[in-house]
């Protein structure tokens, strides 16, 4: 019973303390550059010139992310019946791969992306 308890107010716990030491720690860093006449303008986040727009990278990464994980689905099926492969590592191994497989690729389409500006 306690250990039901413990876990979630741990968690919690841990979350607040991280966002506690990130804005903090941002805060002073942020006062210090003020102390020694930093421009203001370095807080402002201003949008890039030749970035793609986020939800463009979103659906293409979360496409690629689902084709993925379809084409590892048929793979380790392909593995488990023809190649008697044992269904308990073909079906995992095969999604994971193929699942990281698209999302390398949509990595490096939205490298591109943002160079070319689609």
């Amino acid at each position: 019973m306690a250990a039901a308890i413990i876990v979630p107010v741990s968690f919690f716990l841990v979350v607040f303390a991280i966002t506690y030491l990130y804005f903090s720690t941002r805060n002073k860093e942020r006062l210090a550059l003020i102390e020694k006449g930093a421009d203001a303008s370095i807080f402002v986040r201003g949008k890039r010139e030749r970035s793609a727009p986020i939800w463009k990278v979103l659906i293409l990464n979360l496409a690629l992310l689902l084709m993925g994980i379809g084409a590892g689905i048929m793979i380790g099926g392909i593995l488990g019946s023809n190649l008697n492969v044992n269904w308990d590592i073909a079906m995992p191994g095969s999604i994971f791969l193929m699942a990281g497989t698209g999302l390398l690729i949509g990595f490096f389409l939205t490298k591109k992306m943002d160079r070319e500006e689609i």
